[in-house]
């Protein structure tokens, strides 16, 4: 059991406690949580061992407010997160040359500013169903998205840019039996999520309680008021649409293992899903909350859910113990310790071929900013918060595919 965290947060005003050392983090993350403390409307926020600078609002944080949100703790990419499912496949399976089995995913799947040339065939793919209601609201939307329609249809199952992935793991049992191949993919809302969250976040900034905030990135739409009901409106679609975005891809990319192995029936486990950019109505400390989490994954206890690391680095598959200091949460990921521009300017495409050995991806100079010196060391964040979760499986990357 970590015995070290969680610490209060030094100049907070609201109760906040890291599952971090405060010297660790950078200037500019703490201040974005100390303003955010501020706001009249939080309750608590809750800092994961990831946590970094972040738009507005930290990564890595999980804040519970009283009938407000904001829009920058949630981020553009509402709905963000993972998918991941176990395959029956063996390590002895794979063939030496993975290059194939990532070709066949990239023929299924989108990257990058790509998209499908016509939308996915829903009723083929079985992924199943409420599809014609789910596209029957996007009328509804902020006006200003609904030209969109087509583009989104197009990018439901695409990857995106960034630090989205799709990658083909391998766990690692602790009793010395065979590796299985795991599916691990992490993608949010696409353009339609970023379109929505910047609209909204712009509404919010010139309501009267927001005239002067600490920082306008921190504006907050309050209930009972028609712009917090128009925002959550088009948040839940996003989370939606986000979730469903996740199911289609596992169903692609499932489909293109299936193909690469058609010598034998692949079967597929049961799939773990989880989002960690997104808000829920929840009960902490006796109190009915908003909870926007940034980088953070509800962490109710017997709750599967998943940890990434960057490329080449590993990931974990963890149950929740359902701690209430951290407002059931756990990190999402590894947490980055430097900017994109930063580590271009740091790293080389050599470095990148270096670091991701025996991983078949992308090692050009495009996803150099992807590089794991960008990133904490996972293994780290997840000893850090050993009262938060625990481990169901470590997993290895043998292919990473990045737009």
């Amino acid at each position: 059991m970590n015995t070290q965290f969680p610490v209060p947060l030094s100049g907070a005003s609201a109760s906040t406690l890291l599952w971090a050392d405060e010297t660790s983090i950078e200037y500019q993350a703490l201040n974005q949580l100390r303003r955010v403390s501020a706001l009249p409307w939080v309750h608590g926020v809750r800092v994961m061992p990831d946590v970094h600078v972040g738009k507005g609002a930290t990564v890595g944080s999980v804040i519970a407010m009283r009938d407000a949100v904001c829009p920058a703790a949630v981020g553009v990419d509402i709905g963000c997160g993972m998918a991941a499912v176990r395959t029956d496949l063996t390590a002895s399976d794979l063939p030496d040359d993975l290059s194939g089995l990532r070709g066949a995913i990239e023929a299924k799947v989108p990257v990058g500013f790509t998209s499908h040339k016509e939308p996915v065939n829903i009723r083929r793919l079985q992924v199943g169903g409420g599809w014609d209601g789910f596209w029957s609201r996007f009328a509804d939307l902020h006006r200003g998205v609904r030209q969109l329609d087509t583009r989104a249809g197009k990018q439901m199952g695409t990857l995106g840019g960034g630090n989205h992935f799709i990658e083909i793991c391998l766990d690692e049992p602790a009793d010395g039996a065979e590796s299985h191949v795991w599916i691990m993919l992490h993608s949010g809302s696409r353009n339609i999520g970023k379109e929505l969250a910047e609209r909204h976040m712009s509404i919010a900034a010139k309501l009267p309680h927001n005239a002067d905030p600490s920082d306008r990135d921190l504006a907050v739409f309050v209930s009972g008021t028609a712009e917090m009901d128009a925002y959550r409106h088009d948040l839940d679609w996003a989370q939606e649409y986000a979730a469903r975005n996740r199911r289609v891809m596992l169903a692609l990319v499932c489909s293109a293992v299936r193909e690469s192995f058609a010598q034998r029936r692949v079967v597929f486990d049961e799939p773990i899903s989880c989002h960690h950019n997104y808000v829920a109505t929840e009960h902490i400390d006796g109190l009915e909350l908003l909870v926007t989490r940034k980088g953070a994954i509800r962490a109710v206890a017997g709750e599967l859910g998943l940890i990434p690391g960057s490329m080449g680095t590993g990931s974990y598959v963890v149950r929740g113990l359902g701690s209430v200091d951290s407002f059931y949460s756990a990190s999402h990921g590894a947490g980055r310790t430097m900017s994109r521009s930063k580590a271009r300017k740091m790293f080389t495409a050599e470095d990148l071929v270096a670091q991701t050995q025996g991983v078949e991806s992308r090692k050009d100079a495009g996803v150099v900013d992807e590089i794991p010196a960008a990133y904490k060391d996972i293994d780290s964040v997840i000893a850090a918060q050993t009262d938060l979760v625990e481990v169901v499986a470590r997993l290895r990357q043998v292919v990473c595919v990045k737009g």
